[in-house]
């Protein structure tokens, strides 16, 4: 009786606290994709970025676009600071060194849906397919995450 409370027990853990770890592992080629995940949007928010690990165990590659169902356009997109303003831009491609890895994550580097054709829920899973110049195409599925979950951009 006690091993069935134990393991109910650990199952609603498991399922508890399993909110933002869904995110999916894909591999194509030398390059592996980790972690990859979005946020859940608000009604009429148009707008929404992907974030992920790209490991790279062979020469070096580029991401060089991205696509989706859930949005009209995927870019390719860069974060910086000119002086006091954050800017951000389109890059046409992303590198992924060598024997190494590029993180795309608030802030910085990122995937940006444009477009998007419903507002995204948490819980839900976005499929993603990823071009590499060399590696060529993965599809990965995006867990959404809450607004405010881990990864969200801080000030």
């Amino acid at each position: 009786m006690k091993s069935n409370t134990l393991l109910v027990t650990l199952s609603l853990l498991i399922i508890a606290c399993g909110g933002n770890s869904h995110a999916q592992t894909a591999k194509v080629g030398s390059v592996q994709i980790e972690n990859a995940y979005t946020r859940a949007t608000v009604p009429g928010q148009m707008a929404a970025g992907g974030f992920m690990k790209i490991e790279n165990k062979g020469a070096a590659d580029q991401l060089i676009s991205a696509s989706s169902p859930i949005a009209g356009e995927v870019q390719l997109h860069e974060m910086s600071m000119d002086g006091q303003v954050m800017k951000m831009r389109q890059v046409k491609d992303i590198p992924v060194p060598a024997g190494g890895a590029v993180e795309l994550k608030p802030g910085s580097l990122h995937l940006m849906f444009i477009n998007i054709k419903a507002p995204l829920a948490a819980g839900e899973m976005v499929p993603v397919k990823l071009k590499f110049a060399k590696a060529g195409e993965v599809e990965v599925k995006m867990p959404v995450n809450a607004m405010g979950s881990p990864g969200a951009m801080r000030h």
